[in-house]
């Protein structure tokens, strides 16, 4: 028997949508104590959020995220909203000790970040960021082999998150589907948007960044507001680029922009040990490439595309899902995300990232944008 967690989200847009259908699925493939109910969705709009509701089979609509933080048939408050809301929610969220689910990236910033840590860990809420790739199971697969030692010492670590939906000068910043390019909705660009998940990753499977060294730019100046009908001045980045250090030594380039024309989401990463490589594409998510030096000399030796779709306790994730060798996608990770919350809170061994864990991106988020502006050095500070 399955025990209810009633489920709050705030916001209905891309997110919603993904988060709404992990919560609808994970009980159907994971064999969990806890069971998500769509209590409530909230959103400005009562029209949309009745509309989403509806579609998605939430049981009521709020129009104040005050209200549906206060309720108290509400254990769950998913925060879907844009950045320069997530630290608001989630302290309110906090005094009324609810468990908190918050996009990416925590915050717009780290002190602002520290704030949220603080106050969910003196609540002493269960909490976690959704940084979904960390739950494709080739990425964490990936994770695995690297906690076994499989790419022994390790040098280089690469990343790049592909975009070129902005390209275009007319396009307007600001509002809704375009608040990313707002800066005081984003705080940052694709810094925030897009590298913050290259970091998450980076630091789950290679450790603390040291050092780093960034430049961002920013193409089309100027943008029309949506909200104010005046062309503004553009405070995001359209492009970043960076490289660093990390505490065990090895070398990397991280590299965003939505800027690249043909690419809609090419995130991918790459390390190199002295033992062994691996890679991974979101193009072609199920596959984890290796190249294992260990295998020795011969005509046969090279990269192999290992299809991480087996039912089969080596592959994580694999066996809750279909017969060995079908696939499965992007909306996974989300399900599997969820399952490992719901695990966790049964447990009382929290899954990762929470808001702590997810600080420490901001922190690097932080030094990217100080780098940038005075084009030196930084140390990354501890957390």
């Amino acid at each position: 028997m399955t025990k209810p967690l009633n489920i709050g989200m705030i916001g209905y847009g891309f997110m919603g949508r993904a988060h709404s259908n992990a919560y609808c699925k994970v009980n159907h493939f994971f064999d969990l104590k806890y069971r998500p109910v769509l209590k409530a969705v909230c959103a400005r709009n009562a029209e949309n959020a009745k509309a989403f509701a509806d579609q998605w089979g939430y049981e009521s609509i709020e129009t104040d995220w005050r209200k549906l933080v206060e309720r108290k048939d509400i254990d769950v408050i998913d925060i879907c909203t844009p950045n320069n809301t997530h630290a608001e929610i989630a302290l309110a969220a906090a005094a009324y000790k609810k468990m908190i689910l918050c996009e990416k990236p925590l915050a717009m910033n780290g002190p602002e970040g520290l704030k949220m840590v603080q106050a969910i860990e003196k609540a002493g809420v269960a909490n976690m960021v959704w940084y979904n790739y960390r739950r494709v199971p080739a990425v964490t697969l990936a994770k695995n082999l690297i906690d076994e030692g499989k790419l022994g010492r390790v040098f280089h670590y690469r990343a790049k998150f592909l975009q070129d939906w902005t390209i275009k000068a007319d396009l307007p910043q600001g509002g809704q589907g375009l608040w990313r390019i707002d800066v005081a909705a984003a705080g940052s660009g694709v810094s925030g948007d897009l590298l913050a998940h290259c970091i998450d990753t980076a630091l789950w499977l290679n450790g603390p960044i040291e050092s780093l060294s960034a430049t961002t730019e920013t193409f089309v100046k100027e943008r029309k507001h949506n909200l104010t009908g005046k062309v503004e001045k553009v405070g995001i980045d359209d492009a970043c680029m960076f490289m660093c250090r990390f505490a065990n030594g090895s070398l990397a380039t991280f590299e965003s922009t939505r800027y690249a024309r043909g690419h809609k989401a090419l995130n991918t990463f790459e390390i190199n040990g002295e033992n062994a490589s691996l890679s991974w594409d979101l193009h072609d998510l199920h596959r984890l490439g290796v190249y294992d030096y260990k295998e020795g000399e011969g005509k046969l030796r090279g990269w192999k595309s290992v299809h991480v779709t087996d039912n089969s306790p080596e592959h994580p994730y694999m066996d809750k899902w279909w017969v060995p060798g079908l696939q499965i996608g992007y909306e996974h990770s989300f399900v599997h995300q969820v399952a490992d919350f719901l695990t966790g809170l049964a447990s009382g061994k929290p899954a990762m990232p929470d808001f702590r864990d997810a600080y420490r991106t901001q922190v690097v988020l932080d030094a990217i944008m100080e780098s940038a502006k005075d084009g030196t050095w930084k140390k990354v500070a501890a957390v």
